[in-house]
């Protein structure tokens, strides 16, 4: 066998761990690059799932400050489900809210609708009676009352002139209405449209509005606008204390949440109706919208009893956290709102049910169009939203907070994605997805129990939805990512070592690549060198068939890398007849050395096996049969493993002296006519193991040092043979008549050793037997101390 290994130095060593570098093993076991940027290196470069993870989070920020309409739903509907399991609870039973339901009872005993202002005055004087605060208006009276006398006189047949004049001079229906809404607060209702109408032709007392006024930025840019305005007849706005707009804006699924309690029309910031029922009922005269660059923030009410703020959303839009549906439309006379029109106008209802309250006269019958999808109910009226909002606001008045989206929620929820995000691919390379999934359940927890304490608490709005989505998806990538990259890495360690390894140590390392150290680790490990003997004569039969000295070759190496995988053995190259393999790396190997020279006797057993298979192949086909024979050397000591070669080609290997050593012992063993030859520091960990004797101190070729070298008589179970320890004891005095060059006792020791355990080391004898008599014949210096020096490999 050539001289394939060479001696390990710092320059070698240095060049081990620079290897190729889109090799599987520059990731594998090609060295880790230090977190440093080294001269020319792109040390910036980051890997492509993290590429990922950095642009979906890029995009869910700017999705998140888009809001598209699935976003902007996805939100809404968390804090729907909010709503659902945490409706609001009145502070007071009785509300301080009532309202006076057009409802179908009302209807079936004054009548359809819409009735006549005479009878609503009734029900404003009724209500007035009662002494309630201020009545609102959640209908609006846009035409002269078709039933007023002066109108009947154009529809009536048959009235005579006298008739007719005195109709005429009576007072007008609105005039009866005018007259009760001067003697109860009342809020005329007018509706925005979405039809441009001209300002000019509403008479200026339709217009009029209660004083605004604004802090900080102009509100008009934020706030909604209303290109047109359905408003009630000349003489009831007059007649009212306050005008309030009631449009109420779905949001884009169709569901109210928000409403909007101040809104533009003709350049002018109206109140909605429930606002200027708060101002009239407070003698407030000023309303403050509060705003800053962001947007609407607040609206406030000036009042003799002090400022109170509603607060908003950036368009002047009122959060509303719904109370649990009432009912309507039934005799149930405990409804928390709703009390029919009709009993009020006929004095039926208690006075302590109706003193100091806020009353908004709107309907609940079917067929009026005012149903509307909330939160907590798919068929409200839309008085009813009204309401909620007027028992939120007097509410607030006694400290109860009320329920709003901070302006800062935004950047809280995207702050929240991109830290989670990052954390997410810091994280799932490094400690694997199932602890990251842990850490961030855990997170997610804690975010939703925050959320919730903020809403059911503070009444705070904190979406974490979108944030819990986005993060949801993101790990989902990031950990598909990682397991495909595990996988590749599987893939590639698998392909990389399986035939270098046996199928239990790929799969350890499979699982675990961080068991790959890199290249130029320095380790003590266990070397094997295995060599067919007599390969040239075996080559010279297969002259004219060099197919078929492949065949044999394969057929030889086949079942000796066998045994070597299966003992944790690493393959680490073919050298034409040869083998060369180790123990301890990549993955360790506490009993290397064990390892290694059960190894090695059980290739002995493969290749009786082999040869009885084709002594019998031969027989059947009358060729002549030449045995296959090996020869094994084993050495164990501190080595340098690792990558191998130039950057344009290398191995996973090992150098070293003891590697040398190594070779050289293999080469020994047809020197001292036994299968295996051990070097020293192997034998010292098999003491007491295996059945072992001293062969020599020799001078291995290429080396000025001895070393001590042993061989393997067979398998532990001999230790216990009596023989054994016979053999042994006069094998030592051999070796020490020996080196005494007490030739003659030497020689007669051999001579009672030989023939002993099956002859195992008879072929020894006969060599020490021919050294003996060149020793006579050339005796070495007196002050020999028993080292041979080799002269061939």
């Amino acid at each position: 066998m050539s001289d394939t290994v060479a001696k390990a130095d710092p320059s070698t060593r240095a060049s081990a761990s620079e290897p190729e570098k889109n090799s599987i093993f520059s990731r594998l076991i090609g060295g880790k690059k230090k977190n440093k940027k080294r001269k020319g290196g792109k040390w910036w470069k980051i890997s492509l799932p993290s590429a990922l993870g950095l642009f979906i989070i890029a995009v869910s920020v700017l999705l998140r400050l888009g809001d598209p309409y699935l976003i902007k739903v996805f939100r809404l509907k968390t804090f729907d489900l909010y709503n659902q399991i945490e409706p609001r609870v009145p502070l007071h039973s009785p509300s301080s809210v009532v309202i006076a339901d057009i409802d179908e009872k009302s209807l079936a005993e004054i009548g359809q609708w819409p009735w006549p202002r005479t009878v609503i005055g009734d029900l404003i004087a009724a209500l007035g009676e009662y002494e309630v605060y201020v009545v609102g208006f959640d209908v609006v009276f846009a035409e002269p009352d078709r039933t007023s006398p002066q109108n009947l006189v154009g529809t009536l047949r048959g009235l005579d002139q006298d008739t007719q004049t005195k109709l005429q001079g009576l007072p007008s229906n609105e005039a009866y209405m005018s007259a009760a809404m001067r003697r109860a607060a009342t809020v005329l209702g007018q509706a925005g449209k979405q039809a441009r109408d001209d300002p000019s032709e509403h008479p200026e007392i339709a217009l009029k509005s209660s004083s605004n006024a604004a802090i900080g930025e102009d509100p008009k840019r934020f706030l909604t606008h209303y290109p047109g305005l359905i408003t009630n007849v000349d003489e009831l706005e007059e007649a009212a204390m306050g005008r309030g707009f009631f449009s109420i804006a779905d949001e884009v699924d169709g569901i109210v949440r928000r409403i909007p309690i101040v809104a533009v029309y003709n350049n002018v910031v109206r109140p909605a109706l429930s606002v200027e029922m708060l101002r009239v009922a407070t003698r407030g005269n000023t309303i403050f919208t509060v705003a800053n660059p962001a947007g609407i923030q607040s609206v406030r009410l000036q009042t003799p009893m002090g400022k109170f703020d509603l607060p908003t959303d950036g368009q002047g839009r009122f959060w509303v956290h719904f109370a649990e549906a009432d009912t309507y439309n039934t005799e149930n006379n405990d409804n928390r709102l709703y009390i029919s029109a009709s009993d009020i106008i006929n004095k039926r209802v208690p006075s302590d049910r109706l003193k100091h309250k806020f009353v908004l006269v709107g309907t609940s019958a079917v067929g009026l169009q005012d149903i509307r999808n909330t939160p907590v109910a798919v068929r409200m009226p839309g008085v009813e939203v009204h309401a909620n909002v007027l028992e939120i606001a007097l509410e607030s008045l006694e400290g109860v907070p009320r329920l709003h989206y901070p302006p800062i929620a935004n950047s809280i929820e995207m702050f929240v994605v991109i830290v989670l995000g990052l954390m997410l691919i810091f994280f799932i390379p490094r400690v694997g997805p199932f602890w990251t999934l842990l850490g961030l359940v855990t997170i997610a927890g804690g975010a939703v129990v925050g959320s919730w304490i903020l809403f059911s608490e503070h009444k705070v709005l904190i979406d974490v939805a979108y944030p819990g989505a986005t993060i949801l998806a993101l790990y989902a990538v990031l950990a598909f990512s990682n397991y495909a990259r595990d996988a590749a890495e599987k893939r590639q360690v698998r392909g990389a070592f399986s035939q270098y390894l046996s199928p239990d140590l790929v799969e350890q390392l499979a699982e675990d690549p961080e068991k790959l150290k890199l290249g130029g680790e320095t380790k003590r490990m266990t070397l094997l060198f295995c060599d067919v003997r007599g390969f040239t004569t075996i080559s010279e039969q297969y002259k004219a068939d060099p197919q078929g000295l492949t065949v044999l070759i394969n057929r030889l190496l086949t079942p000796l890398t066998e045994e070597i995988l299966n003992r944790q053995g690493t393959i680490d190259k073919y050298m034409g007849d040869c083998i060369m393999a180790f123990w301890n790396a990549p993955l360790d190997v506490p009993n290397q050395e064990q390892m290694g020279v059960a190894s090695a006797l059980a290739m002995f057993e493969s290749l009786e096996a082999l040869n009885e298979e084709r002594k019998r192949e031969a027989l059947e086909e009358d060729k002549p049969f030449l045995p296959l024979n090996i020869g094994i050397g084993l050495n164990t000591g501190d080595c340098v493993v690792g990558n191998m070669g130039s950057k344009q080609r290398f191995d996973y290997s090992v150098l070293g002296d003891a590697v040398n050593l190594a070779a050289r012992l293999e080469g020994q063993s047809k020197s001292y006519g036994v299968g295996i030859v051990i070097g020293e520091e192997t034998a010292g960990a098999l003491n007491g193991v295996f059945p072992m004797a001293e062969l020599d101190l020799i001078a291995v070729k290429g080396k000025s040092e001895a070393v001590r070298i042993f061989t393997v008589l067979g398998k532990p179970d001999l230790l216990s043979d009596p023989d054994y320890a016979a053999l042994q004891s006069q094998h030592a005095a051999m070796l020490d008549a020996y080196r005494g060059q007490q030739w003659d006792e030497a020689n007669r020791i051999i001579q009672t050793c030989i023939g002993r355990l099956d002859g195992v080391l008879d072929g020894f004898y006969g060599i020490y037997q021919t050294r003996i008599e060149e020793y006579r014949d050339n005796p070495p210096p007196v002050d020999w101390d028993g080292v041979y020096v080799a002269t061939t490999k």
